[in-house]
């Protein structure tokens, strides 16, 4: 089976969140498991130098984005049995950041019709065509609209993958004519409008051969008004086309017994090392280093969809006990102001880093005891599964991706791999962290079991690839 995989952004080429994260891990599962994959994606001129210097010129034509005649170059590297083509335009990716620029939608149109109108110059003709959130949506609308004539594209099948709903590629009309060269028909009869504006995922819900979100909760969530953004009807309509495959975590990236970001390995097996990272974490924060107390810790962008209102509300009230907070993260500056402005008032409880550091998020999944993700609405997330494999538990609001992988603890039966809360407010945020506490504090043999329970769940893309290589093969 042949998968062309495409997305705006691959780690560890470039990102900016989550489906970076899937980019660059799915494809490369897919090919150990035999399957002959394609990533294709733009060539953004921020790519580190490493990467670049691999890239090799294949061929160069011309795509006609509206009435204007755009060249494309098209680079390749291969790496774990993944080739990738970079799609190279420098007046379209020689740019700072990946998204929010005025002719974003001009750059999606012209990336999206260079992905087709590339397929038979390389001469790969995929059975899948993998796409990902509304900057690739269009390409089941233009495989059926613009380039069904094409023989070889005929027998394409078309997965959308949506990572967010909540962006969802919303433009005027003009867009169609001017930027992908078809008429308004489909606007015009409502296919592809919604709210008055032509919209990029809403037609690729309605022109891809299958749907899916990256966990099986948030696909019943978006199709109710609460988390729908205004496509729940369109997603009702569609259902039988819609199922959620819940997103993996890269194992050898995150791995307590082989992190050289570690002071000290360690595992489930030989959970030793997890205190003398508790400490140099300590260390390394400003904290007094204090073996029995818990460390409640935040790795985020600290916005109010992740929920950090609520850890606002009651930090104060929180640090009233025997317990430590670190936070990194940057976001909204009135969080990091507020943040900033509570770990200056209690410096022996309190560290926050407003920083995007990847060696010390390591270091922080590690070195703490509890990880709180109180999340409004959360698609997947990955924080609480890397968390769960360094034996550090999770406080989730039971929420989308949060509900399908953490297990609250029940008192009852001693089973679990987490916390949890279903009303989204301070107050049971705090009821649920306190229950944390009581079980660090008074039930040791308890929390050592939870805590097995949560390194040895398996989050792997192994399993989450399979559960992809069915879809593609109903499809």
């Amino acid at each position: 089976m042949k998968i062309l995989f495409t997305a705006f952004e691959c780690a560890p080429f470039f990102k900016t969140g989550g489906l970076g994260d899937v980019a660059g891990a799915l494809p490369k599962e897919l090919a150990k498991k035999g399957l002959e994959t394609i990533v294709v994606l733009p060539y953004f001129t921020k790519m580190a130098s490493k990467y670049q210097d691999q890239c090799e010129d294949v061929l160069s034509f011309s795509v006609n984005v509206g009435w204007r005649k755009q060249y494309c170059g098209i680079k390749k590297l291969k790496d774990e049995n993944v080739t990738y083509y970079f799609i190279d335009n420098l007046y379209y990716f020689d740019r700072e950041q990946l998204y929010g620029y005025d002719d974003d939608g001009e750059r999606f149109a012209f990336f999206q019709q260079a992905v087709i109108e590339m397929m038979e110059k390389i001469a790969f003709i995929p059975d899948i065509m993998h796409i990902n959130d509304y900057h690739t949506a269009m390409i089941p609308f233009l495989l059926k609209e613009k380039y069904h004539w094409i023989e070889a594209f005929q027998s394409i099948r078309t997965l959308l993958t949506i990572h967010n709903i909540e962006f969802q590629g919303k433009y005027g009309a003009d867009v169609l004519p001017d930027l992908f060269g078809v008429g308004k028909e489909r606007f015009d009869d409502g296919t592809a409008r919604w709210d008055g504006a032509l919209n990029f995922l809403k037609t690729g819900i309605l022109y891809a051969n299958h749907v899916n979100t990256v966990s099986p909760s948030y696909a019943e969530e978006i199709m109710t008004p609460a988390f729908g953004n205004g496509l729940e009807t369109v997603l009702q309509m569609e259902r039988q086309k819609l199922s959620g495959i819940l997103n993996g975590i890269d194992y050898d990236q995150n791995n307590p017994a082989t992190d050289p970001a570690l002071i000290a390995p360690y595992s489930a097996e030989n959970s030793a090392g997890k205190q003398a990272n508790k400490q140099e974490l300590q260390r390394i924060m400003g904290l007094p280093q204090e073996a029995h107390t818990p460390i409640i810790a935040v790795v985020s962008r600290l916005t109010y969809q992740k929920g950090f209102h609520l850890v606002l509300e009651e930090l104060e009230n929180l640090l009233q006990f025997d317990v430590q907070f670190v936070l990194l993260g940057t976001g909204d500056p009135r969080f990091e102001a507020a943040f900033s402005h509570i770990a200056q008032k209690y410096p022996h409880k309190c560290a926050v880093d407003i920083n995007f550091d990847v060696q010390l998020a390591q270091k922080i999944y590690a070195g703490s005891d509890l990880f709180l993700m109180p999340s409004a609405f959360e698609p997947c997330g990955l924080s609480q599964m890397i968390a769960m494999r360094y034996g550090t538990l999770p406080i989730v609001h039971e929420i989308g991706g949060l509900k399908d992988t953490v297990q609250p603890f029940n008192p009852i039966t001693g089973t679990g791999n987490g916390f949890g809360f279903v009303e989204f407010t301070g107050f049971h945020l705090m009821q649920t962290i306190k229950q944390g506490l009581v079980l660090y504090e008074q039930s040791p043999e308890t929390w050592n079991i939870i805590q097995q329970n949560a390194m040895n769940h398996d989050f792997s893309w192994t399993t989450a690839c399979q559960a992809y290589i069915h879809l593609y093969h109903q499809l």
